[in-house]
């Protein structure tokens, strides 16, 4: 039996294809961060701002923030040792730094790892992306801050960044 391999070897690099493709667009390509998803997170970190997905920071970044919210950026934002316990444990179990983290890696890029920042925009790889943004838009109403990524990224809350 002579099967014609060029045909069936188109077909199959066709499917591997399509299956990339397509599986980047699901994934939000290389901008989707899973949102949170505990309901405790949402609603003390989401409270108050967007409950930024805690694969954007490394877990030492998230131990450092949780450890100090009585000075959680210029507000008190102290919580009970069980909730706080809860949270840093669902942040760092899912940090930029742990495994399946798909899309993180790339915002650790050259991140030294002695650093552990406290905000996003910290990232070197965060400013590099945002470097053509001019002050004047983080001065607009609707936006403010460089922490409102909603007000630029349409779907943020849902984990895709690319806009």
């Amino acid at each position: 039996m002579n099967i014609p391999t060029r045909p069936l070897a188109l077909g199959l690099l066709v499917i591997a294809f399509s299956a990339l493709v397509l599986g980047r667009a699901q994934a939000g390509g290389g901008h989707f961060y899973a949102p949170v998803t505990d309901t405790v997170v949402k609603e003390e970190c989401g409270g108050c701002h967007l409950a930024f997905a805690p694969s954007m920071l490394p877990a030492r970044s998230w131990t450092r923030m949780m450890g100090d919210l009585q000075h959680h950026f210029g507000t008190d934002a102290s919580l009970d040792p069980g909730t706080a316990k809860k949270i840093t444990d669902y942040l760092t179990a899912n940090a930029a730094d742990q495994a399946g983290q798909r899309y993180s890696t790339k915002l650790l890029r050259g991140l030294p790892q002695a650093q552990s920042p406290l905000r996003i925009t910290e990232l070197p790889h965060w400013i590099k992306e945002h470097r053509e943004v001019a002050a004047s838009e983080w001065q607009q109403s609707a936006v403010r801050s460089k922490a409102n990524c909603a007000a630029c990224h349409a779907g943020a809350e849902r984990g895709y960044y690319e806009d």
